[in-house]
């Protein structure tokens, strides 16, 4: 199957788990049931994040923007994370296999974590791949991005370094 099929199965796929009222810039962020990409057993504690900034991103293997935002989510990762930023990767390929191919050509070097349940993307309404979280040291959503264009990564990077200079909790 090409990657342009692809593209629409799983673009209608995401659009038939949306919920009627998709989170909103402002809301607190809801409890995202995920696991560890490398283990899908073992659950991801998200209250762990407390007093970061996260930056949520679903990707899935299929899609080619998702391949072309890696380098820039490495390169976040890379300057703010020692600074409260917590970048995690979230997958929404229905077999690990396939995200294991895509990594092995775009590694990551951020937290993967897998959402096999589909509960935080259909909680959150995620509507494209990539969608991206941004939310606050309070877990308050402050940002949501849809797709991914090299044009505007600079506008992303700005969001997270005025979330970085916030106080912190």
């Amino acid at each position: 199957m090409n990657w342009q099929r692809k593209l629409l199965l799983g673009v209608g796929g995401l659009l038939s788990m949306m919920p009627l009222q998709a989170a909103e810039i402002g809301q607190q962020l809801s409890t995202c049931p995920l696991t560890k990409l490398s283990n899908s057993k073992q659950p991801i504690e998200m209250s762990k994040f407390a007093g970061k900034v996260l930056y949520l991103d679903f990707w899935a293997s299929w899609c080619p923007p998702c391949a072309k935002s890696f380098p820039f989510l490495n390169e976040l990762h890379r300057q703010y994370h020692d600074k409260g930023l917590q970048l995690i990767g979230i997958n929404l390929d229905e077999k690990p296999a396939d995200a294991d191919d895509f990594l092995s050509q775009y590694p990551a070097e951020f937290t993967l974590a897998s959402d096999l349940s589909k509960q935080c993307a259909e909680d959150l309404g995620v509507a494209a791949m990539p969608s991206s979280y941004l939310i606050d040291r309070k877990g308050v959503i402050r940002h949501i991005h849809l797709g991914f264009r090299a044009s505007e990564t600079q506008e992303l990077r700005e969001k997270v370094k005025q979330l970085l200079a916030e106080p912190v909790l």
